[in-house]
């Protein structure tokens, strides 16, 4: 199963092209729906006054190479390692979580441009990836939605209570899972049960890519421009208008001692 492109076997029942017109059905969403979260939301906007914003209040300029340098100390650090979270059992369900899903979403679109379709060659690799990605995406997202929620931790909801921030997480939970469910009951050939989550796959995705206005997705693209224009402003001295912190030591009493830190 793991070395097996569940897209190829798709393929021989469904055209290529279709399949194709799907995945690149599903790219549009993702920018017609992050498009209009952006206008909407104004989140453009507040970004670009901000940044005139700090620029008046820098005490100095940062120059090309000095800006290089954060920018791509803030890529390595902060975002590819969302060190925000800091050392723990959350910070590592998200890196899984995150590199899951990168690898399942890039290895879908190589396995369907490049190894589906007559005359296509075949690779074991891509196929591996697909599977492992979609395997990381789940441990890492049960994981997370099951245990480390801050409302289930600290604040004592119930594990299965849902709300609107959640279509995201759950939609890409459920990708996952549906397309490894389908691509076992397809290479195993049970066809009725490789069909239904087949179905379940596509319904998924759809839910996915077609929500990114109400969901979460479009976080993806904010998190990594708010994170490197907040530690630009750190380095030009204009810290989003915040008072530079005190030349002392941090005292916070014994309280933090009493309990497991989980509050967040």
């Amino acid at each position: 199963m793991l070395s097996v492109n569940p897209y190829a076997t798709l393929a021989e029942t469904i055209s290529p092209l279709a399949i194709q017109g799907f995945i690149l059905a599903m790219l549009a969403l993702i920018v017609i729906g992050t498009v209009v979260q952006m206008v909407h939301h104004k989140n453009v906007t507040y970004f670009f006054n901000n940044a005139k914003k700090a620029k008046l209040a820098a005490e100095r300029e940062l120059g090309i190479g000095e800006k290089t340098s954060v920018i791509l100390k803030t890529v390595v650090h902060d975002i590819a390692t969302t060190a925000e979270l800091g050392a723990g059992k959350r910070r590592i369900a998200h890196v899984m979580g995150m590199y899951g899903t990168i690898l399942f979403w890039v290895a879908s679109v190589v396995l369907v441009f490049a190894y589906t379709g007559t005359g296509a060659s075949e690779s074991t690799i891509w196929p591996m990836i697909w599977h492992v990605g979609a395997i990381m995406t789940c441990v890492g997202g049960y994981w997370f939605w099951l245990f480390l929620r801050v409302d289930v931790l600290a604040e004592a909801h119930p594990w299965y209570r849902i709300i609107k921030a959640d279509l995201f997480v759950l939609a890409l939970l459920a990708c996952a899972t549906t397309g490894l469910a389908w691509s076992y009951f397809q290479s195993s050939g049970s066809t009725g049960l490789g069909y239904l989550f087949l179905v379940l796959f596509i319904t998924s995705n759809i839910v996915l890519f077609g929500g990114v206005y109400w969901s979460k997705f479009a976080h993806m693209i904010y998190k990594p421009g708010a994170a490197i224009q907040k530690n630009l402003a750190e380095a030009d001295g204009s810290r989003d208008n915040l008072p530079p912190l005190a030349d002392a030591p941090k005292q916070f009493g014994l309280g933090i001692k009493r309990e497991q830190p989980k509050h967040y």
